[in-house]
């Protein structure tokens, strides 16, 4: 089984000599960036690298790299038919007598590259059609050895597993009823708060490290490609979601669920003594969650901003709606009970100016910690998604473009793959911290306050204190209580 890829294994150069292909005219060959592949070709000629030989086999990092970022211009099973083509015909194994030593020296590296395909990839391969090339190209070289077959019927159980796994999706974690939006306050006998719950902070950031791995683990590398190959003309800066990419999608919504809960819970009480002490309690949360390395809960949380820190992302670029959640941060009258010391270095930390210099260099001593750790728990990494999808996002338009003489410009696949390799790495370290049942069970289903719900909570914890808020008080007023 192929070893996990880590981000040093994308610039260790093979020991096999590349096949011997030749450059089309404008290609360049210059300085090889992965096992002899050129930094510019067309994609016969990427692809004619991922084909192994007799007496060569692609780079991992440049079967990682280019299964990633190939989708872009051709569909996996597309290629997948083509990579089987060449190898027969290479091979010559529709021949009805086979070179037996030819062939005992093509098998186990045929077998690898698509051992490596299957676990790194395998949605690539939930058509019936992927299974059927796969069948008949180790069909043809079986009868030069029968453990090429065995090998076969391994690789295939082991796809099954993982595509079994892999849909059990993260919707299934929230079971069969969907979480209820509040609309207005409920009865105090009715909903139970968070803190009735876990009132340890430390317990509560190891429960969302938890409900963040769950959600992570579900998500392909090629996710990160497909969600933008159908990319909205008209939507310059904002991705486009594809059906391909149901766990990405389901991740985000996690997050700004997550901040909606937070705001919900901080607006929910009656007593402005109360919402102080549950802000002090997720500010403790946020400071454990930057702890563990949990950046993603760690910015849901201190999304909910205090009137001081308003004008310091005055002029930021624009952010996901949770870190403009206005119904919690007007209560300046709870703000004002509150130890906001904790807070302020929290949110230094996760400061948007200079495109998030400071919270990049915290990421990078997180993932620095998680290369020379020494236990489970200093492995954990979970970036600031929304963040890692925008990065992700201008490296593709980089990808996605080809060269002016229509070759695809694979320096730029190199840095995609590493980006998305790293991510990998991180979404498959176990938590380390047991789960509780009932606190994630919450985390999931406890009903939130819908947008519209969060403004007349807040204006009934604290009255409206401008003409627009007025305005915008009694205007739900008559919408929702149907009062006047």
């Amino acid at each position: 089984m192929p070893q996990t890829l880590n981000v040093s294994d994308m610039v260790t150069p093979g020991s096999l000599c590349p096949p011997p292909t030749e450059l089309t005219e404008g290609e360049q060959a210059g300085q090889p960036l992965l096992g002899g592949a050129p930094s510019s070709a067309s994609l016969d000629t990427l692809i004619q690298h991922l084909v192994p030989t007799a007496d060569y086999y692609p780079e991992k990092a440049y079967i990682f790299t280019f299964l990633l970022s190939s989708r872009l211009f051709i569909e996996p099973q597309e290629l997948l038919a083509r990579v089987c083509h060449m190898c027969i015909e290479q091979q010559q194994l529709d021949k009805p007598v086979l070179d037996k030593a030819q062939v005992r020296k093509f098998g186990p590296k045929l077998l690898q590259l698509l051992a490596e395909w299957t676990e790194t990839f395998p949605r690539d391969f939930q058509e019936e059609s992927t299974i059927s090339h796969l069948k008949d190209v180790v069909g043809r070289i079986a009868p030069c050895d029968e453990a090429y077959r065995k090998r076969m019927h391994q690789l295939l159980q082991a796809l099954h597993q993982k595509l079994a796994a892999l849909g059990q999706g993260p919707e299934s974690l929230l079971g069969t009823d969907k979480p209820v939006s509040y609309r207005t306050k409920p009865p105090a006998s009715i909903h139970r708060a968070l803190l009735g719950i876990c009132s340890d902070p430390y317990v509560l950031a190891q429960q969302l490290t938890h409900v963040e791995l769950e959600q992570l683990r579900h998500i392909g590398p090629e996710e990160f490609v497909q969600a933008f190959v159908n990319k909205d003309p008209l939507a310059s800066t904002k991705p486009c979601f594809s059906e391909k990419t149901n766990n990405l999608e389901a991740y985000v919504k996690w997050f700004n669920r997550l901040c909606y809960l937070v705001a919900t819970e901080i607006c929910m009480p009656a007593k402005k003594k109360q919402r102080a002490q549950v802000i002090e309690f997720f500010i403790d949360v946020a400071r454990e969650c930057f702890n563990i390395g949990n950046f993603n809960s760690l910015m849901a949380i201190i999304s909910q901003k205090s009137p001081a820190s308003l004008a310091l992302h005055s002029s930021a670029v624009p952010l996901p709606a949770g870190m403009n959640m206005s119904p919690v941060s007007r209560l300046k009258k709870t703000w004002a009970k509150v130890k906001t010391a904790k807070f302020f270095i929290l949110e230094h930390q996760m400061d948007p100016t200079g495109n998030f210099c400071n919270y990049r260099t915290a990421l990078r001593g997180a993932a620095h910690r998680s290369l020379t750790a020494h236990s489970s728990r200093e492995k954990i990494v979970i970036p600031f998604f929304s963040l890692l999808i925008k990065d992700i996002y201008f490296l593709n338009e980089g990808c996605a473009n080809r060269l002016p003489n229509g070759h695809v410009n694979f320096e730029k696949f190199l840095e995609l793959a590493k980006q998305v390799g790293e991510f990998i790495t991180w979404k498959q370290v176990e938590c380390p911290f047991e789960q509780d049942l009932s606190i994630t069970h919450y985390l999931h289903t406890a009903p939130i306050f819908s947008e519209d719900g969060l403004y007349l909570a807040s204006y009934e914890s604290e009255s409206p204190e401008n003409q627009t808020e007025k305005e915008r008080w009694k205007s739900l007023r008559s919408s929702i209580l149907g009062k006047t």
